[in-house]
């Protein structure tokens, strides 16, 4: 299959006035680009989350690796960072730009699919890069696990295709920690022939009834449910202070009858569900649409945008949360959450467990850490009316969150945290991102970068240092 050039822009951070240089070289190579004082450059410079101002020397679009290249080039010519970030399109030797949403419709086409998140409109190079966590991902694993060679532009600008066989070092580290413009060649995945999803949802549950429920779900997901069932808890606000509404998403991608007999051994602890929601007409793509929420092709309506912090736990499969644990974050979800001015959910993704394919590859196989995790917490808060500015009292609302967990738990408790739900607080905080997201492979990500990347030419807040 044959790549499709679509639009990838890379930006230059830069707060300091655009050089004559810098606009000569863009120019000078032929490459669309955007800067300061231009109309559109206010459009281009955006960020989905309005909490961070973005001041780039310039945005640049370029169609070709050898544009890419040539860019950073010109960057580094110029003492500026280069940043990649993702724009849109299609299909199997993947450009970085590609959404998710075209590229699922893309693949669908030929009948094919990958493992990757519900979020159409996220770009496929950074979710891929960073671990990419999806509801197929037990049965088929990460988004980076069918990678098997990456055209990547290094930091001098020189293009190489880098394979487990040529240049070793820089694939493992592009699995889990790429800032390096590239496209992917990856293997694919029969789509499969019927998809549900299943939803039910538990309405004004007390706190300690949450925290009960959500350890029966553990002891679920330890007991090994088939790979083809996916899973993931959905918390927000209750109706009353001391209440959660609790509610579980259920997406199957197995044999249509084995569907309700799969996640029936949770049901049968459970009381009755408020509700229950039988979503999709059966096919893959659908399932895919369902749970999105939006359109798949992001060239039909723009993206939109948030004001928002975020923040992951991942816990250990082999240290599995404790009752107590988990009634005191119901319970503090109940309570600090019942009174926040934020906007929160909270989604606990069934990433691991026996019988997920996350877990059968090991934990330094590549640069990603953690796959031996049972749950990922994702932890969401927004402005109230997703406009700047963020509320000042949101940061330690969401660190409530976790302390609520982690302080219920040993201190020897290797918890992590997923880098694609970033953090730029964390470095703040008294557990070092260094550990939460790479654990025992930082050490080796660092030595890896200072020999390809010495002047940390590919930078953003939360990269490996140089």
């Amino acid at each position: 299959m044959s790549p499709l050039i679509t639009a990838l822009f890379v930006v230059g951070f830069s707060f300091r006035l655009v050089s004559a240089d810098l606009s000569s070289g863009l120019n000078g190579v032929g490459v669309y680009a955007v800067f300061p004082g231009n109309s559109n450059y206010a459009n281009a410079s955006r960020p989905f989350n309005l909490r961070f101002t973005l001041e780039p020397a310039a945005v640049a679009y370029p169609t070709t690796p050898d544009e890419v290249s040539s860019i950073v080039q010109v960057g580094v010519a110029n003492n500026l960072k280069l940043s990649p970030i993702d724009s849109s399109a299609n299909t199997a030797v993947i450009e970085t730009g590609n959404r998710l949403g075209d590229v699922a419709l893309a693949l669908n086409a030929a009948g094919r699919a990958l493992p990757h998140g519900t979020c159409a409109y996220v770009g496929v190079g950074g979710h891929s890069a960073f671990g990419g966590y999806g509801l197929t991902s037990r049965l088929w694993g990460l988004a980076l696990d069918p990678i098997f060679a990456i055209n990547a532009v290094l930091a001098n600008g020189t293009i190489v295709r880098v394979t487990e066989d040529s240049y070793p070092d820089i694939f493992w580290a592009l699995l889990h920690h790429s800032q390096s413009p590239h496209l992917i060649e990856v293997n694919t995945f029969s789509a499969p022939s019927y998809a549900i999803v299943m939803e039910y949802s538990w309405s004004s549950v007390d706190y300690e009834l949450a925290g009960r429920y959500l350890y029966l779900f553990q002891n679920f997901s330890l007991s090994g449910p088939a790979s083809a069932l996916a899973g993931e808890i959905v918390l927000t606000r209750g109706s009353e202070e001391d209440q959660v509404t609790f509610a579980l998403t259920v997406a199957w991608y197995g044999d249509q009858d084995s569907a309700n007999s799969t996640i029936q051994p949770f049901l049968d602890v459970m009381p009755t569900p408020s509700s229950i929601q039988i979503v999709g007409n059966g096919s893959y793509i659908d399932s895919v649409s369902v749970l999105a929420g939006t359109t798949l092709n992001t060239s039909e309506a723009p993206d939109v945008t948030d004001t928002f912090y975020a923040k992951s736990i991942m816990t250990p499969e082999s240290e599995p949360m404790t009752l107590e644990a988990c009634t005191s974050f119901m319970q503090y979800l109940a309570t600090e959450g019942f009174t926040s001015n934020t906007s929160w959910f909270i989604e606990i993704e069934l990433y691991g467990g026996p019988n997920s394919k996350i877990r059968d590859i090991p934990n330094n196989a590549t640069a990603f850490s953690r796959r031996d995790t049972l749950f990922t917490f994702q932890l969401y808060a927004s402005s109230s009316n997703n406009l700047p500015p963020y509320p000042a009292d949101g940061f330690n609302f969401l660190d409530g969150m976790v302390n609520s967990v982690t302080s219920r738990m040993p201190e020897t408790w290797n918890y992590g945290a997923y880098t694609n739900y970033l953090d730029d607080e964390l470095e703040n905080s008294a557990f070092s991102g260094k550990t939460l997201y790479f654990n025992d492979n930082y050490h080796r990500l660092k030595s890896i970068k200072e020999q390809v990347d010495p002047t940390d030419t590919f930078w953003f807040p939360t990269s490996i240092e140089e």
